[in-house]
């Protein structure tokens, strides 16, 4: 009886939405662990694991953003632009003699009404999420580049120190900031998503939106959630940006849409909808920053790495499109079964 209710909570486990990659893919970060820590003897100091961890603080982040608008089975192409755009506001605003922190309240404010706009846009004006984020990551780039002038700020100074510190320099109980920020951040959304309505109206989403909205779910409210979700951890790596390099640079967070959405399908977010975990978007991350620190150590090339993440990202994506699939037709030939045996019971 032990070893059976073991068992059945064994596959009740592996049975959540996406957590069979998410083992998968936790085996596969600890064999690049290893591997990189016979490459090299630094790989596993606490210094560089303190590194790392920050390193991987902020494509973590976006992947939240971006794991929220996947289950929904949307996309947000103007994560990037919304980092590039807080980094510049944020900055431009301090360097104007604004208090950090009334600084930090007015990026948040900005940013957030372009996750509203992506989500009114596409839950409302019913524009592809590819076609409408691409157009919001268009204007908040351009938002970043007309904020100063088309010009990056100067310094954000001595006053701005205690922001500094708090988001990028300062330490608390041996871990930086920036670590303790997303983790709190990662728990409060992984409550979200796990724990409350708006998560499950989100699955509900991204499964079958017409279900949905016959179960009663408000598909614009929630749409549009999962876009101010995706906006405001955005926002938070533009500050981290700003606070890790004391000033707003109009290229910020170039690249970064590409991260988020590498962080969440290689943790098993599906680009489908309706599936993934959070702790999957944290082994997805993990292992986007370690293929990053460990083939810099091996001294790999820029474009090595970038190639090598790439071809990780196209072939989850692809194993991800025919598991769904076959999911599909077992599920078909199973309904197709179950119809026709009262007939044919009939015809007998």
């Amino acid at each position: 009886m032990g070893n059976e209710k073991k068992q059945s909570k064994l596959k009740r486990i592996v049975a959540k939405r996406g957590m069979g990659q998410v083992i998968t893919v936790t085996f596969g970060l600890v064999g690049l662990i290893i591997v990189f820590s016979f490459l090299n003897p630094f790989f596993l100091t606490s210094r560089n694991i303190s590194n790392l961890l920050r390193q991987i603080a902020p494509t973590l982040l976006t992947g939240i953003g971006q794991s929220f608008v996947l289950i929904t089975g949307n996309i947000d192409l103007s994560i990037g632009s919304v980092v590039g755009m807080s980094c510049m506001i944020s900055a431009t605003l301090m360097t104007k003699g604004v208090v950090p922190w009334v600084a930090v309240l007015i990026t948040y404010l900005a940013s957030l009404l372009m996750g509203l706009l992506n989500g009114k846009l596409i839950s409302k004006a019913k524009l592809p999420a590819f076609i409408a984020t691409l157009g919001t990551m268009t204007i908040a780039r351009g938002i970043a580049q007309i904020v100063n002038n088309n010009y990056n700020t100067d310094s954000i100074g001595e006053a701005a120190e205690g922001f500094q510190q708090f988001f990028y320099y300062g330490k608390t109980l041996g871990l930086y900031n920036t670590i303790w920020i997303t983790l709190v951040i990662w728990l409060i959304f992984n409550f979200l998503l796990s724990r409350t309505r708006t998560g499950r109206h989100l699955y509900a989403v991204g499964s079958n939106l017409h279900a949905a909205h016959l179960s009663g779910v408000n598909i614009s409210s929630t749409i549009t959630k999962a876009y101010l979700v995706s906006a405001f951890c955005a926002t938070t790596v533009g500050l981290i940006t700003t606070a890790t390099s004391g000033m707003g640079t109009m290229d910020a967070g170039n690249g970064y849409e590409l991260y988020a959405v590498a962080a969440s399908v290689i943790g098993g977010v599906s680009t489908l909808g309706g599936q993934g975990i959070l702790l999957g978007t944290v082994v997805g991350a993990s292992i986007w920053g370690v293929l990053q620190n460990g083939l810099q150590f091996a001294g790999a090339p820029v474009a090595i790495r970038n190639i090598v993440i790439g071809i990780i990202v196209i072939i989850t994506v692809l194993m991800d499109i025919f598991v769904r699939s076959n999911k599909r037709i077992g599920k078909a030939k199973t309904s197709a079964d179950g119809n026709s045996s009262p007939a044919l019971k009939h015809k007998l």
